[in-house]
């Protein structure tokens, strides 16, 4: 790297220099998760659906999500895990299961599928901590923050990756996410967004990524060409030295992406990759298409771009920039439907849309003014079928803070609570027979939401785990017959307190 990388944010550009009308139209979906559906190439190859149908759990440590993971039945059990605070090397441990891979100081998504990863509440951010995601398939990442991850100095992480995908990996879709360094690699980080070692059909949608060295790559050297199928839309990269991205072989669309101060080059076509590039919009870059640091040649597809104060180098020996006047290489068919936006009114369409905590908003491709329909609140936790059995049942657990009781989970009402005398404990419900219980629903208090972290439930009998998961609400499993059922609080945020722990046969 040939500069030290610092924020040098730029203004956005305030009129149009192409004959399109300039304005936004943007479209919150509902605020479900996952929120809308896949685009690009992650709709290819039987589609990208993430942990859709599953169960719907809440994280607000790494751990956390990690027990998510182990606690499902199979590798392969759908599940969206909701996350809200910091995920950071003190709240990230290893965890152990059938049904997981994970290791300590990275969010591991290790020889699994099915998996959605969501940022909820007042947002989600994953401080010097990368999403690895290897030997995996149909994985959605969504509404988070990935900052200052580092391969050297103190604390690594994933490679110095924010997001890293190797090994055989389909289907993933990334949308929504703000990705960011604080410098290049002299200063200790790599990549924002990387894929290597057979990776396909992968969508980065309405990100943000900048202030970095290197946006990210598509193959990790001139012999590992089994990557490709990558969309890239409606992303901002900014102050970034080079990889917007840096492809080699394979194919990849890329459109409606607002590329602002890039210092060496931007998008990288080399060792036979090709590239479809329409209605960017490039200002104050150098060498923002082209060819870079090899000989090995890669191709483009050109048309609607706009190129605004970009400088173009002159081209020799392991360099041949596409400009100053860029035109089309190769044709590149692509296999899926999208609308473009017009490349003058990219750059506001993003600063609306790119990024984490945006409202996940997205353009309808008609760059006219619309204000966007309200969020609609997230689904409750549904009525549950039969009576609450805890209701004159009896309760026991491990030690209570101060104030608190063990009848207060069963006493149906929110407003009295039970909660541990440190971060973890156990809570349990009992009857003096066996009694039949398939659902259990966990309720926090009011202003407490989000507290409760990793947890197992667990038939105190036998001492089997009926389901594991992270965070409150409802918790279905097999019907099982037991005199005793615990709620086993493995992490929290702050002090967990339950309010209520209902227990229904159906």
């Amino acid at each position: 790297m040939r500069r030290p990388v610092a924020p040098r944010l730029q203004a956005l550009l305030a009129t149009a220099t192409v004959g399109v009308a300039v304005g936004v139209v943007l479209v919150t979906p509902g605020a479900s998760a996952a929120v809308g559906t896949a685009t690009g190439y992650a709709t290819q190859n039987g589609g990208t659906t993430g942990g859709a149908g599953g169960q719907t759990v809440r994280a607000t440590t790494g751990t956390a999500i990690h027990a998510a993971l182990c606690g499902r039945p199979s590798s392969s059990t759908p599940i969206t895990i909701e996350v809200t605070g910091t995920i950071n090397h003190g709240n990230t441990s290893k965890v152990s299961g059938g049904s997981c891979n994970t290791a300590d100081g990275v969010i591991e998504l290790k020889q699994i599928s099915n998996v959605t990863i969501i940022g909820v509440g007042s947002g989600a951010v994953f401080d010097q901590l990368g999403i690895h995601i290897r030997d995996s398939s149909n994985i959605i990442i969504q509404n988070v923050t990935v900052r200052n991850v580092k391969k050297s100095g103190s604390p690594t992480s994933n490679g110095g990756d924010a997001i890293g995908m190797e090994s055989t990996v389909r289907n993933v879709w990334v949308d929504h996410v703000t990705l960011e360094a604080s410098g290049g690699e002299s200063e200790g980080y790599d990549g924002l967004f990387d894929m290597k070692d057979n990776t396909q059909y992968v969508t980065l949608s309405y990100s943000i990524l900048r202030n970095s060295g290197r946006g990210g790559l598509i193959g990790s050297s001139e012999s590992d060409l089994s990557n490709g199928f990558i969309t890239f839309h409606h992303n901002r990269y900014e102050n970034i030295d080079s990889r917007t991205p840096l492809l080699r072989g394979g194919v990849a669309h890329i459109y409606n992406n607002h590329y602002v101060s890039l210092h060496e080059s931007g998008i990288n076509s080399r060792a036979g990759a090709r590239a479809k590039v329409e209605n960017n919009y490039f200002r104050d870059s150098k060498d923002v298409l082209g060819t870079f640091y090899t000989n090995e040649r890669g191709y483009w597809q050109v048309s609607g771009n706009t190129f605004d104060n970009v400088t173009w180098s002159t081209a020799g020996s392991e360099n041949y920039p596409a400009g100053p006047n860029p035109t089309s290489t190769t044709t590149v068919s692509i296999p899926y439907s999208y609308r473009l936006d017009g490349a003058s009114c990219v750059p506001d369409v993003v600063r609306q849309a790119a990024g984490a905590n945006t409202g996940l908003r997205v353009s309808d491709g008609s760059c006219s003014p619309q204000t966007p329909p309200p969020t609609t609140p997230p689904p409750t936790t549904p009525p549950p079928s039969g009576t609450n059995l805890s209701l004159g049942a009896g309760a026991d657990g491990s030690s209570k803070a101060s104030g608190t009781s063990y009848g207060n989970v069963r006493d149906g009402s929110i407003s009295t609570y039970w909660s541990p005398a440190g971060a973890t404990g156990s809570i349990s419900i009992k009857w003096g027979s066996a009694t039949r219980v398939s659902r259990v629903i966990i309720r926090e208090p009011a202003g407490t939401q989000g507290s409760i972290g990793s947890w197992q439930l667990v038939n105190h009998d036998t001492g089997a785990v009926l389901a594991a998961g992270s965070g409150a609400g409802s918790i279905t499993f097999a019907a099982t017959s037991l005199s005793k059922i615990t709620f086993k609080i493995n992490s929290s945020g702050g002090a967990p307190r339950v309010g209520e722990f209902e227990t229904y046969a159906s």
